[in-house]
C-alpha cells in the first residue's frame, strides 16, 4: 500500500502538432502499445487516457489528437478533444521537433499556453535524427519565446532521456493518492483499442494509397473457450477471442484498394492486425474483416457520433 503522503498523482495532457511523436512516447513510458502510430499526421483521433505508475506514484496521460487546422467535422472533433484535454490536467508535456523553425502550428499552440497558469514541459523529442552539437540552438530558440518550467530532450523512438522526463513529470505533479488501481494501463476498453490497432494497420499497409478517410468499427467481440480432446479420456481447454470488424471508407474506388486483388490488401490488413491483437490479449484470435462504403462521413454528424467522435466542450 503507497502512502498518500509519499505518492504524487495527476494528469499530464500531451499537446503537440501532428505527427511529432506523441503516441510513440506514451506508449515508450507506459511499456505497452496502447496508441497507434504510423508516419502519417494525425493518426491519433480520440483523447486516449493511459497511467503510469512506480512508487513514485501515479501519472495518467492524456493523449490528444495533433493539434493542426480543421478541415472538416472529424478535424473540428479532433482540436476539441485536444484543446479539452488540457482544462483536466495538472501539468502540460509539449511535444516539438528539433528546429529553429517556430511555425504557425507552433504559434497557435504558444498562444493558447499563455492564457493557462499550468506549468508547461517542452520536451524536444527525435533528437536521434540531428547532430548534438545543433541541439542547444534549437532549445535556445523555444526558450526565447516561452517560460517554460523544464526543457528536456528526448528520443521516445530509441527511450534517450525518457526517464528524466518522467521524473520531471513527477515534479508537478500534486501529492495524493491513486486514482487507478496499480496494475491499470489505460481506460480504453479492449474493442476500442482492437479498433485502433486495425486502423493502424490499414494505414501502413496501404501507405499513400488512401487518404486518412477510414474508421473501423468493430461488430462482435466474443470471447469463448474451445475444448481440444486428445485422446485416453485427455482435453485441454483453449481461449480464443473471435472479432469481426468493418473498415468504413469514403469512396468506392478506396473500397477495391482496401480489398485488393483477390482480397490479397484486406488479408494483409487482417494476418498483420491479428497478430498485435494476439499479443496484446496474450489469447488465440480470429479476426474477420469487411470493407463499407461511407461516403463523407467525416462530415456527417449522425456517423461520427455513431464512431464515438463527440465534442465534450
Amino acid at each position: 500500500m503507497m502512502d498518500n503522503k509519499q505518492t504524487k498523482s495527476g494528469y499530464v495532457a500531451i499537446i503537440g502538432r501532428p505527427n511529432v511523436g506523441k503516441s510513440t512516447l506514451m506508449n515508450r513510458i507506459i511499456g505497452q502499445k496502447i496508441a497507434i502510430t504510423s508516419n502519417k499526421p494525425q493518426t491519433t483521433r480520440n483523447r486516449i487516457q493511459t497511467v503510469y505508475t512506480d512508487e513514485r506514484g501515479q501519472i495518467i496521460f492524456l493523449d490528444t489528437p495533433g493539434i493542426n487546422q480543421a478541415k472538416n467535422k472529424l478535424g473540428e472533433y479532433m482540436l476539441d478533444a485536444a484543446l479539452g484535454s488540457i482544462g483536466d490536467a495538472d501539468c502540460i508535456m509539449w511535444l516539438v521537433e528539433p528546429s529553429t523553425f517556430i511555425g504557425k502550428g507552433e504559434q497557435y499552440i504558444l498562444e493558447e499556453r499563455k492564457k493557462s497558469p499550468l506549468p508547461v514541459i517542452l520536451v524536444m523529442n527525435k533528437i536521434d535524427s540531428v547532430e548534438k552539437d545543433d541541439l542547444l540552438g534549437f532549445i535556445d530558440a523555444y526558450r526565447k519565446v516561452f517560460d517554460f518550467a523544464e526543457i528536456v530532450p528526448i528520443s521516445a523512438k530509441e527511450g534517450d532521456n525518457v526517464d528524466v522526463l518522467v521524473e520531471q513529470l513527477f515534479k508537478y505533479l500534486p501529492y495524493g493518492p491513486l486514482y487507478y488501481d496499480e496494475d491499470t494501463l489505460t481506460d480504453q476498453q479492449m474493442k476500442q483499442i482492437v479498433a485502433e490497432i486495425i486502423r493502424e494497420k490499414a494505414l501502413r499497409c496501404l501507405n499513400d494509397e488512401v487518404p486518412h478517410g477510414i474508421a473501423v468499427v468493430i461488430d462482435q467481440y466474443h470471447e469463448r473457450v474451445k475444448r481440444t480432446q486428445m485422446g485416453d479420456g485427455i482435453s485441454y481447454e483453449q481461449p480464443i477471442v473471435d472479432i469481426e470488424a468493418t473498415i468504413i471508407c469514403e469512396k468506392d474506388s478506396h473500397k477495391g484498394i482496401v480489398i485488393g486483388k483477390g482480397g490479397s490488401m484486406l488479408k494483409k490488413i487482417g494476418s498483420t492486425a491479428r497478430k498485435d491483437i494476439e499479443q496484446l490479449t496474450e489469447t488465440k484470435v480470429n479476426l474477420k474483416l469487411w470493407v463499407k462504403v461511407r461516403k463523407e462521413w467525416r462530415d456527417n454528424d449522425n456517423w461520427l457520433k455513431s464512431l464515438g467522435y463527440q465534442k465534450e466542450r
